[in-house]
């Protein structure tokens, strides 16, 4: 900002010494002079405007996020945990000596070749993914190859410990993380997480995150956006071998609140074994006591038979769900919901179809109807410029603080700073919007000083606030993670 306002001194200056110093100038290159300062002073009245919105949000946000009446202080959390290798996308492919191609998405990678079609498939979208590597000694060598990688970072990874590191920076709540937890994973994790002697293994699970920035470019594919595409070949979290110390954890360790995330790593061992795997974890899961309320965290997933599986097992048996645009429409594609026959969405996903679709997750697996004994009645969707949590009225407190909450991380952790840096983020949210595209709606407006949008639909309440999304983004990997975990800290649950 201080460079243009010293452009337009200068250029000002400039005008007077021109004019004094030769009065005869012709008026035509005064005019032209003139009508430059005039331009660039409306450019910076322009991004000063902008800059207005971003700072205006952020202000208002740390005026309405107010901490819950009552405050979870132990929380349970499980089961996918590993070590995360975080490295850029297109440099290590280059590495590997992979040439560029086409993209093709591939359920399951075998080899470096499906490797690099699954990539450039969503790296095209900038879209967030992420499969199983089936052969091991293919995958440990490209593993190598990414620890060795010159600026590979290591990282905690895996969503249910990505969760707890996040929800450990509150002092006042102590985690236990179950999940196969290896020597360099149990060295990265903050002191107030517990893990269960059985959680502990000689050997860290790795997972490989290929990121990539906005502009990224390999052969004739280019990156729309910042994202990351994740893959591993990690047997231990894919068969969610945690998951009965985990619920056998709690007698012990008394949690008031239960996340539970990896059933997409299930995905990738084949049906036969997620068929038998899951009825064991939904029994497991129905042993939690009702009282305490359980969040599921979802990821990315590409068998409508296994999503269809979790829709009708695992949804109406938790209290809470975490899910981005992508799992979003995959869902309604795999329950032929509303907007089914979308392929994908295409740019800034339309509210109202988000809105539409929410509505019928609950309908369908929630407890908008009392006399259900469906226990689902809160979702928690985030996309790069919005996020909205839908709640069925009467159960859930305190959410426009939640929804708020959500996001300012989403803008201040992109951008790896404290808070939010307004310089540093820009408005992608539309400001007008529909609140259904299958009904009748209304039409509804953001204001910047109430950046929480509230709409009702029959007995349900849908908190709508934008992003800020960061410019150039520094940590992509686990922000849906750190989204969820930090809407779940402003969460409580309503006196029933």
């Amino acid at each position: 900002m201080w460079r243009q306002a010293f452009a337009a001194v200068l250029l000002a200056v400039s005008i007077g010494y021109f004019y004094h110093s030769n009065p005869a100038l012709p008026e035509l290159a005064v005019h032209y002079l003139t009508t430059s300062l005039q331009s660039l002073s409306s450019c910076l009245q322009g991004s000063s405007s902008t800059a207005t919105i971003e700072q205006t949000i952020s202000s208002a946000w740390d005026t309405l996020i107010t901490a819950p009446a009552t405050q979870w202080t132990r929380v349970a959390v499980g089961v996918n945990a590993c070590v995360d290798v975080v490295v850029t996308g297109v440099g290590l492919l280059q590495a590997l000596a992979i040439d560029p191609g086409t993209g093709v998405d591939h359920e399951v990678l075998h080899s470096k070749e499906d490797l690099k079609e699954t990539f450039i498939h969503y790296m095209e979208k900038g879209a967030a993914a992420e499969r199983f590597y089936s052969d091991k000694e293919s995958f440990q060598r490209i593993a190598r190859a990414a620890s060795e990688y010159p600026g590979a970072q290591h990282f905690v990874g895996g969503n249910a410990a990505l969760i707890g590191q996040k929800l450990a920076t509150n002092p006042h709540v102590t985690v236990l993380l179950c999940g196969p937890v290896g020597p360099k994973l149990h060295e990265l994790l903050a002191d107030q997480i517990i893990v269960p002697a059985e959680s502990l293994q000689v050997t860290d699970e790795y997972h490989l995150i290929l990121e990539y920035k906005a502009g990224d470019k390999w052969g004739s594919s280019q990156a729309p956006n910042a994202n990351r595409f994740i893959f591993s070949h990690d047997t231990s979290n894919g068969e969610m071998s945690a998951l009965e110390t985990f619920v056998g954890s709690m007698e012990e360790f008394q949690p008031q609140l239960v996340v539970l995330s990896g059933l997409h790593m299930m995905e990738g061992q084949g049906r036969e074994l997620w068929e038998e795997r899951l009825k064991e974890a939904v029994v497991t899961i129905s042993d939690i006591p009702n009282e305490v309320p359980i969040h599921l965290e979802l990821a990315s997933m590409t068998d409508t038979d296994y999503m269809n599986s979790i829709m009708q097992e695992v949804l109406p048996i938790v209290n809470s769900i975490g899910l981005n645009e992508q799992e979003l429409l995959f869902i309604s594609q795999a329950g032929l919901g509303p907007h089914s026959q979308l392929p994908s969405w295409s740019g800034v996903p339309d509210v109202g179809q988000v809105s539409d679709i929410l509505l019928w997750i609950l309908k369908q697996h929630g407890r908008t109807d009392l006399e259900s004994e469906a226990d689902l009645t809160r979702i928690h969707f985030h996309t790069l410029a919005y996020h909205i949590l839908a709640t069925v009225d009467g159960f859930w407190a305190n959410q426009v603080s939640a929804v708020s909450a959500g996001a300012r991380v989403a803008g201040s952790q992109a951008c790896d700073t404290q808070e939010i840096d307004v310089n540093r983020v820009v408005l992608k949210a539309p400001l007008e919007f529909h609140t259904s595209r299958d009904e009748p709606g209304q039409t509804m407006t953001l204001n910047p000083s109430e950046p929480v949008v509230v709409w009702h639909r029959e007995n349900v309440s849908f908190y709508f606030t934008p992003v800020l999304v960061c410019k150039n983004p520094l940590r992509t990997v686990g922000l849906g993670d750190a989204i969820s975990a930090e809407g779940l800290l402003y969460s409580e649950m309503a006196e029933q």
